[in-house]
């Protein structure tokens, strides 16, 4: 039986990723912070399959403790302080983790076992002031946020080790992914969380920030498998993972509020605090050789994603304000 090991089990990737990999028959190990907090309810369901241990990637004892202790044959690096706005108020740490904690995470795969597939979680927010349209794998970085830095650093630090130590160490190359676990903080969420609780009539307006930015979205369920296809190749490499579709942030409004029989224009108000700094405008994948070399496609398409978090939401807010 294969096994697994997932930094960043909680969140959404890892989330479906340690899903994915229970009905591929793997066994997972899971790496979560010590928190008081409870934070397991995206793997409640299937926390009784899965082995959780604890580890930091800000501590380099712990991540060579776990690969020890549980010998696993990939590794997949999803765990990372990944919301872009709180990287312009926690530069450093965003770098310890997001940057730094892959280097950490590769340091004990070569010190305890070389022969470890390791899978980097890389992001198109690298790409940035986009260079090239569409982005491909060659397309050149010019991050716009800490963020976007340190997963430069992430990406690179990955190419540097695979070349040097002869590791199977690839990076994803992400496009943004969504899903009804997605956080909150999120623009999507936020959007299906508050088109949700206007439908219900708990609140009115939508408080967002710039709504001409475009994004490439796909469904994260869909993005886990390429996760895995990349770990199956006979020879590691880099793949750039999305829809090579484009919708704006108006576009994702539209069709939330429309699927709810409401206008979005009667409801969101721009708010300056949710503007970027440094806003990255046009992202969209290349994803032809993620296509052609692991055989991958997406499967939910936008209206269906906008849809399927709206109707989760609509389940939510019921849920919580008691509602019928």
């Amino acid at each position: 039986m294969p096994k697994a090991l997932i930094t960043g089990i909680t969140g959404q990737d890892g989330s479906y990723l340690a899903e994915f990999l229970l009905e591929k028959g793997y066994e997972v190990v899971g790496m979560v912070r010590r928190s008081s907090t409870v934070t397991f309810a995206r793997i409640h369901h299937i926390q009784d399959r899965i082995t959780l241990v604890s580890g930091d990637l800000l501590d380099q004892g712990s991540l060579i403790d776990i690969m020890r202790e549980h010998c696993p044959t990939e590794v997949y690096n999803l765990a990372a302080q990944s919301f872009v706005p709180t990287s312009w108020h926690q530069p450093v740490f965003t770098g310890e983790v997001t940057a730094l904690g892959v280097t950490r995470v590769l340091e004990a795969i070569r010190t305890v076992d070389p022969t470890i597939r390791f899978y980097q979680a890389s992001s198109s927010e690298m790409f940035g002031k986009v260079r090239e349209v569409p982005q491909r794998e060659t397309t050149p970085f010019y991050p716009r946020s800490p963020y976007g830095v340190a997963k430069v650093y992430g990406h690179w630090i990955t190419v540097n080790y695979r070349e040097s130590y002869d590791l199977f160490a690839v990076s994803g190359i992400l496009f943004n992914h969504e899903s009804p676990r997605r956080g909150l903080e999120f623009v999507t969420r936020k959007i299906s969380y508050g088109v949700a609780k206007i439908a219900l009539g708990l609140t009115d307006q939508l408080a967002l920030g710039t709504l001409e930015s475009q994004r490439d979205w796909g469904y994260a369920g869909d993005y886990v498998h390429a996760m895995w296809l990349m770990l199956q190749q006979d020879a590691p490499d880099d793949y750039v993972v999305g829809t090579g579709q484009t919708h704006a942030v108006q576009e994702f409004c539209e069709e939330a509020f429309g699927h709810v029989g409401l206008d979005w224009r009667d409801h969101v108000v721009q708010d300056p605090r949710f503007m970027r700094p440094a806003e990255v405008d046009l992202l969209v994948a290349d994803p032809s050789k993620a296509r052609r070399v692991l055989g991958w496609e997406p499967e939910v398409s936008f209206r269906r994603l906008v849809r399927m978090m709206v109707d989760h939401d609509l389940e939510v807010v019921r849920q919580e304000f008691g509602l019928p």
